[in-house]
């Protein structure tokens, strides 16, 4: 199937948030967020022609959004220890109003971002709704594992908030 160039920046500008998502998941400041950006939107544009339409246009982003992000971080932690630059930065996290649940939403991002590469893509896909079908075919696993990991993350993610809590 041969896809047009005009289609692919419709299709690219009505999901941006999808790639936007997986950059401020990954990537902690502004420079290597936009470099992951760029990188995604290449990996996306060279794919293009290749896009299978039995799959939802969404879930073909996420999978090479993913893909793309987790190879990017794997060169990012190489090159400077990330570790120290996730516990020091908080989580950029698009729009939001300036109220008390726009605060939890950041402190969940920040959670998040302390998550394993395959542990957050699962949350990740999991915030935006996708069924436990669809993440399991993004990922490569099987849907019993994905429910099984969801329940874990959700356990660990409401720990850190009641840490976060009493600490307080």
């Amino acid at each position: 199937m041969h896809l047009s160039e005009e289609r692919f920046i419709e299709v690219l500008q009505d999901n941006q948030g999808i790639i936007r998502k997986v950059a401020n998941s990954y990537c902690k400041n502004v420079e290597d967020r936009d470099d992951l950006i760029q990188e995604i939107t290449i990996h996306l544009w060279k794919s293009w022609n290749r896009y299978n339409d039995q799959f939802k246009l969404s879930t073909w982003m996420y999978k090479i959004a993913l893909n793309v992000a987790i190879s990017f971080y794997r060169k990012t932690y190489r090159r400077n220890t990330l570790r120290e630059t996730i516990q020091q930065e908080s989580v950029f996290v698009d729009g939001g109003e300036d109220d008390d649940s726009s605060e939890n939403v950041r402190m969940l991002y920040h959670y998040i971002s302390q998550l394993d590469e395959l542990n957050k893509a699962l949350i990740l896909l999991y915030l935006d709704k996708y069924s436990h079908e669809e993440i399991a075919s993004t990922l490569g696993i099987s849907k019993t594992n994905v429910a099984t990991k969801i329940s874990r993350i959700k356990q660990h993610l409401k720990k850190k908030f009641q840490e976060k809590t009493i600490s307080q």
